[in-house]
C-alpha cells in the first residue's frame, strides 16, 4: 500500500514538474507589436519619425525594451507610404501595460509633443495598422542581424504567410518549429529578428518572419541556397505540409538611421 501510494505521489511529482517546464517555456516566448504607420505627405513623415527616434523608442528603452525596429519599404507607394516599427516585448503585460506607462513618462510627452498634440485639422499619419504576434517556440526571443553592411546597405525581408483554414495554419507552425524550416534558416544565415504567429491583426490566420541581409544580391544568394537545399526539398514535398500557405506578402525594408535593429 505504501509503495502504491508512494508510486501515485511520485507521479504527482513528475507531472507538476513537466507542467512546469511547459509552463516557463511557453512564458519565456516574446510577443510583438508590428504598427504600420500610413501616411501620405513629407511633412507627415518628419513628424512620425522625429517622434519615433526622440520620444518612442528611448521611452521604450526606459521601460526595458532592448531594441525598437523602425523599418521604411525599398519600393515606396507615393499614394500610401509607411513606416514599419517593431516592438518587442518579454511579457504579456508588458504589451498591454506600455501605453499607460508612456502617459506618465514627461520626457516622452515632452519630446513627442508636436505628434501627440496634434490637432485633428493637421494629422501626423493617415492611419496605423497594428499586428500582435507570439514569437515561435523555435526562436523564442528577437535577435540583432550579424550583419557588416552599414544600415543604408542593408535589406530586411518582411515575409507574411496567410494559411487556408486554421488547421493549415498549425500544418505550417509546425513546418517552421518541430518540421525544421527554422533550423535551415539558421544553418544557412538568414540573420532572423524574429519568427512569430500573428494573434491579432487585419490578416488571419496569419504568420510572419523578419530576415536580414548585407544587400539585395545576398538576399537572393541567400534564397537560391535556402531552395536547393535537400533539407527543404524533403521538408516540402512531405503530405502533411501540403497546400498550407494560400497567401504570400514579401515586403523588402531599409532600417531607419536610428533603429536599433
Amino acid at each position: 500500500m505504501k509503495k502504491a501510494f508512494k508510486g501515485i505521489i511520485a507521479g504527482i511529482v513528475i507531472f507538476m514538474l513537466c507542467f512546469c517546464s511547459l509552463y516557463v517555456k511557453a512564458a519565456d516566448r516574446y510577443y510583438y507589436q508590428l504598427k504600420v504607420y500610413h501616411f501620405k505627405t513629407p511633412a507627415q513623415a518628419d513628424r512620425i519619425e522625429h517622434y519615433l527616434q526622440y520620444a518612442y523608442i528611448p521611452a521604450m528603452h526606459k521601460l526595458g525594451v532592448k531594441n525598437v525596429g523602425v523599418f521604411k519599404p525599398v519600393d515606396t507607394d507615393t499614394a500610401d507610404r509607411k513606416i514599419y516599427v517593431l516592438t518587442p516585448f518579454g511579457t504579456w503585460n508588458e504589451l498591454e501595460n506600455a501605453p499607460q506607462k508612456l502617459l506618465k513618462d514627461e520626457q516622452y510627452l515632452t519630446a513627442g509633443k508636436e505628434y501627440l498634440d496634434a490637432s485633428y485639422k493637421d494629422l501626423p499619419y493617415n492611419r496605423i495598422e497594428t499586428i500582435v504576434l507570439r514569437a515561435f517556440p523555435g526562436m523564442p526571443e528577437p535577435a540583432m542581424p550579424n550583419l557588416t553592411a552599414s544600415k543604408p546597405d542593408r535589406v530586411y525581408e518582411l515575409r507574411s504567410y496567410e494559411n487556408p483554414t486554421e488547421k493549415y495554419h498549425v500544418s505550417k507552425l509546425k513546418m517552421f518549429n518541430e518540421g525544421g524550416e527554422i533550423t535551415l534558416f539558421k544553418k544557412l544565415n538568414f540573420n532572423a529578428v524574429f519568427y512569430a504567429e500573428v494573434l491579432a491583426g487585419g490578416r488571419t490566420p496569419n504568420l510572419m518572419y523578419l530576415t536580414t541581409y548585407n544587400s539585395r544580391p545576398d538576399r537572393d544568394a541567400h534564397w537560391k541556397l535556402f531552395n536547393d537545399a535537400p533539407e527543404w526539398k524533403t521538408l516540402r514535398s512531405l503530405d502533411e505540409y501540403q497546400n498550407n500557405v494560400s497567401h504570400v506578402d514579401d515586403i523588402f525594408l531599409h532600417p531607419a538611421a536610428y533603429s536599433d535593429y
